[in-house]
């Protein structure tokens, strides 16, 4: 309720707050899960109503927390298609290795070959979590899409990993529109405007610096985070 912004092409906008608080309600209205009850979403002036759907959903690459592998081979989960060509492989390549993901595939047998899950083939291949989601992760990079859409999409990853993650999805969508939602604020840090919300409206906006400066309720996430990652001085 009370929602206003507008999201520029190219910006890099990170949506943080506690769990409840509405950050993939916005995004399933983005996406048009839902229709908004009052007010209107408009891409490029146009009411997103009046878009047809199917092709304004195509303008997003989208990775959510609980993602899913299907059991086919990793480079048709990762372009959700099949018909392989041999320029898809060298696409499907360098996005793996965008999603540092490649040197796991690789370490396999018949690499980006292989079958996901055991579920049709008893050879097939059972990643962990962070691992199937780096995969994921590699759907954006090797899409065509205008926006991304990341709904904590590194969930499983360790904070080092997760670094590395968003440094190379800004660095290789520079030209795309970028909203992700994170409960680690660390990487709220790369983003060109942050939302926080609470109880379904936006508390607080503005850059990270920004942000810290007014000493408002981002502040105090982001320092109560980063005391978690603070160890105490220790003799030797």
């Amino acid at each position: 309720k009370n929602i206003s912004l507008d999201i520029k092409q190219g910006e890099k906008i990170a949506i943080v707050g506690h769990n409840g608080a509405g950050k993939t309600t916005l995004v399933k209205l983005l996406m048009r899960f839902y229709d908004v009850s009052e007010g209107e979403i408009t891409l490029d002036g146009a009411n997103i109503r009046t878009l047809r759907l199917s092709a304004y959903r195509n303008l997003y690459g989208t990775v959510f927390q609980d993602c899913r592998l299907f059991s086919v081979t990793v480079a048709e989960n990762v372009l959700l298609r099949g018909d392989i060509t041999e320029d898809d492989r060298e696409r499907v390549r360098e996005a793996l290795r965008e999603s540092d993901a490649l040197e796991r595939i690789e370490s396999l047998e018949k690499g980006m070959d292989t079958i996901v899950t055991r579920e049709f083939d008893e050879n097939g291949a059972v990643f962990s979590g962070g691992e199937s989601q780096k995969i994921a992760i590699a759907r954006v990079f090797a899409g065509d899409a205008k926006i991304a859409i990341l709904d904590e999409p590194s969930s499983a990853l360790d904070p080092i990993a997760e670094s590395k993650m968003y440094e190379n999805m800004f660095r290789a969508c520079r030209d795309k529109t970028v909203i992700f939602i994170s409960h680690r604020l660390s990487s709220a840090t790369m983003a060109d405007k942050i939302y926080l919300f609470e109880d379904g409206e936006i508390a607080e906006s503005g850059t990270h610096s920004e942000l810290l400066a007014v000493g408002g309720k981002y502040a105090d996430m982001w320092h109560k985070q980063a005391q978690k990652y603070v160890g105490e001085e220790v003799d030797a």
